[in-house]
């Protein structure tokens, strides 16, 4: 008997020695199922929040990459390596004389807005090839600054020569770069000695799962109390329900006009662009939204055709 596909976002808390990718792959094995990616690489020795999305969720692995997260790092002070972690090879071993002062003072300078240099040891690729394929064939790249943001950035413990600190980032922020630059800032040197993923969006450390809890789960017939439901990822969007007999108009990604709605839809309330949630009378959530203005219609933005 042919098992129901799962649709939706079960949150994982990766162990350290799993790649992103390997997660996926425990993860097909699990729920006996091929459609399953994460929205996010989390490197092998890093551990936490993993968001990964099955069935029709899938097609949220592009946005979730998008979302705030946030991390707690150990920075180790006075040692440099090539990968900037203490997975790589020591460069350098500098003494550390630095004061709390000077700590407090350089690892806040680096929040808000700023420019940073991705590291070598990443799966940014250049030339179609990724710079740690690269970085392991003892090439190095000049790489380009990219745009990242903190939001947050918090010491929570300082045991010099280690500081442990909370960062709330933007997408693209690479933390190992961060607490190099913060090595550089106090001309000790420094690289990242452990990191947990503490949060991705709303998804935190607290609702995710190792991989033998869901195994046990499966075992268990209670997988559905921890599938996430898509549309549940964009609660903060208006929701528009669409009457029962323009059913076959959902199902074929059609546009949505103002008389296809129920009267939940107050098309004046709506700006140009804005994304809404869009349901069918039954209940069944079929796909995120776009309302244009001129037209005063809606548009589809990402289909979840219900399965």
């Amino acid at each position: 008997m042919k098992q129901d596909m799962i649709n939706g976002i079960i949150i994982i808390n990766k162990e350290k020695g799993y790649t992103s990718h390997d997660v996926c792959a425990k993860m097909r094995g699990i729920l006996r199922q091929k459609k399953v990616g994460h929205t996010g690489t989390l490197d092998p020795d890093a551990q936490g929040v993993l968001p990964v999305c099955l069935g029709n969720a899938t097609k949220l692995c592009d946005i979730l990459t998008d979302k705030t997260k946030e991390y707690i790092a150990t920075v180790l002070l006075g040692t440099v390596t090539d990968t900037l972690d203490t997975s790589g090879t020591v460069l350098a071993r500098n003494e550390v004389h630095v004061t709390k002062e000077e700590v407090v003072e350089a690892v806040l300078s680096f929040q808000g807005k700023s420019m940073q240099i991705p590291p070598m040891y990443s799966a940014l690729k250049q030339n179609g090839k990724k710079l740690y394929e690269l970085a392991r064939a003892g090439i190095e790249v000049e790489r380009a600054p990219r745009p990242i943001e903190i939001f947050e950035l918090e010491i929570l413990e300082m045991r010099l020569p280690e500081i442990v600190i909370r960062v709330s980032c933007s997408k693209g922020t690479y933390i190992r770069s961060l607490c190099d630059d913060i090595g550089k800032k106090l001309k000790c040197g420094a690289c990242m000695k452990e990191l947990t993923r503490s949060r991705v969006e709303q998804f935190r450390l607290a609702d995710a799962y190792r991989l033998q809890e869901v195994e046990k789960l499966r075992d268990e017939e209670r997988l559905s109390e921890i599938i996430i439901p898509v549309d549940r990822v964009f609660g903060y969007l208006k929701k528009i329900t669409v009457q029962p007999e323009y059913r076959r108009i959902l199902e074929n990604g059609n546009t949505v006009t103002k008389s296809m709605a129920l009267a939940d839809w107050d098309i004046d309330g709506l700006q140009d662009g804005e994304r809404v949630l869009v349901y069918h009378d039954n209940g069944s959530f079929y796909g995120i939204y776009e309302y244009h203005e001129e037209e005063k219609l809606l548009k589809p933005y990402k289909m979840f055709i219900p399965v």
